[in-house]
């Protein structure tokens, strides 16, 4: 139930991606630090800031529809003032003002400090590291790049966060100190893409490095790789995940297609066979690696040659991890010159039997699990069970270990030996193995 204003409380929305995650709280840790009461996805707050995702159109409708029921209880007398962030707020900036001007202001990607003027507050570059985690405390995102310099023909990224801009090893090191002092155990390493690192910087790639330096923190015994572009992957990095213990043996690596003609209207600057070979060598160096990787179905020209194509290559491949997306016309991208000539019933058709076939993959991989132990790390307890993952499970978007909570005691935030007992497609129940 929503009250009315009655202090000075600050609620910020976050749509999108791990990364808008990040940058909301670091909005939040700058608010907090300079006293303002600071909620995240709350019901209520005399004032909220829209931190807006704008990459696709399911994405950008989302956030449409957020700001105006926030211009609604702001209409209502709910809600003081309504301010708008993020990637649909700078993909837009010359549109929204216009089209919903009842937002009392609007900020793009790159206007923190502006957005922190509104409230008084000047940005403190030595809070690195002292954001107001909206994870479970025992897990956090870092961020090591912005932007992207990839021209792949579908994404508008580039244009909303412009050109890619690496951290120096030294400031993501501090972060992660700083994380680990407060209890954070697993950094989940993300950008829009993570083997670019460095390259602006340094004038090579340096991921390497960078985990070689991360590893090296007390307390931080999982690092999780994010968002790793398959054209150009630095092989030293393949090495360092077989060798580091702390480098969960787990990549996502989004490969969108396998058709070698949509893999170059895509521009995406690798071949079917290139990225066939990268595969079997992550699985030959790292034979226990969790591969997750997401797809694009209904570009335009895929017909269903191409399509069926791509869905054999899933059935031989069986990533342990798969998401997919239909295709989604973006002005302003390369791809947006192309005619979106497959209709919307056929892409999402496609969706369907493709995750109908990883549903199957994932199944018959959990199956093969049963009996064997695992170190789990606990995130909450849901309903009557522990839910937990494996080193090869990422929070919010794979498979989870679930613990009956009736027979068992598990402390979230706590790693966990746990037997597999039973498997379903998506899901693993075990039992803790005693000491």
């Amino acid at each position: 139930m929503k009250v009315k204003p009655s202090g000075k409380k600050i609620n910020i929305i976050t749509l999108g991606c791990s990364k808008n995650v990040y940058d909301s709280e670091n909005l939040m840790g700058q608010l907090a630090y300079n006293g303002y009461d600071v909620t995240h996805n709350a019901d209520s707050g005399d004032i909220v800031i829209i931190n807006t995702c704008g990459f696709i159109h399911d994405a950008k409708q989302e956030s449409i529809d957020t700001i105006l029921a926030a211009i609604k209880d702001k209409e209502a007398g709910y809600i003081e003032k309504v301010y708008v962030t993020g990637c649909l707020s700078e993909r837009y900036k010359d549109v929204l003002p216009v089209e919903i001007p009842e937002v009392d202001q609007y900020f793009g990607t790159h206007d923190m400090i502006s957005l922190l003027k509104t409230f008084n507050v000047d940005y403190k570059h030595e809070l690195i590291g002292e954001r107001q985690l909206t994870t479970p405390e025992h897990y956090a995102y870092l961020k090591i790049s912005e932007g992207c310099d990839r021209s792949c023909s579908f994404c508008a990224i580039p244009l909303i966060r412009g050109k890619h801009i690496s951290r120096s090893i030294e400031s993501l090191v501090l972060e992660a100190e700083k994380l680990a002092a407060k209890g954070v155990k697993e950094l989940i390493l993300i950008a829009q893409d993570l083997t670019f690192y460095g390259l602006d910087i340094y004038g090579e790639r340096r991921l390497n490095d960078l985990l070689k330096a991360l590893v090296k923190v007390e307390g931080i015994e999982w690092i999780r790789l994010h968002y790793a572009f398959p054209t150009g992957f630095p092989e030293e990095v393949i090495e360092t995940i077989a060798r580091e213990d702390k480098i969960c043996k787990y990549l996502d690596m989004p490969l969108q297609h396998i058709n070698n003609d949509i893999l170059q209207s895509m521009r995406r600057g690798h071949t079917r066979q290139k990225t066939e070979d990268l595969i079997k060598k992550l699985r030959q160096q790292v034979p226990n690696v969790a591969i997750r990787t997401t797809l694009i179905v209904g570009y335009p020209g895929e017909t269903e040659a191409k399509f069926e194509e791509l869905k054999q290559w899933v059935a031989e491949t069986k990533f342990d991890r798969l998401g997919v997306f239909t295709y989604s016309h973006e002005e302003n991208t390369h791809a947006g010159k192309l005619v979106d000539d497959v209709p919307d019933d056929i892409k999402q058709q496609r969706v369907e039997e493709i995750m109908s076939l990883q549903e199957q993959i994932s199944f018959e991989k959990n199956q093969t699990k049963i009996g064997n132990i695992y170190k789990c790390l606990f995130d909450k307890k849901e309903g009557n069970f522990y839910v937990g993952r494996t080193e090869y499970d990422s929070p919010e978007v794979d498979n989870e270990v679930k613990v009956d909570a009736s027979k068992f005691h598990i402390e979230p935030g706590k790693f966990i030996d746990i037997k597999i007992t039973d498997a379903e497609a998506f899901d693993l129940y075990g039992e803790p193995v005693k000491n």
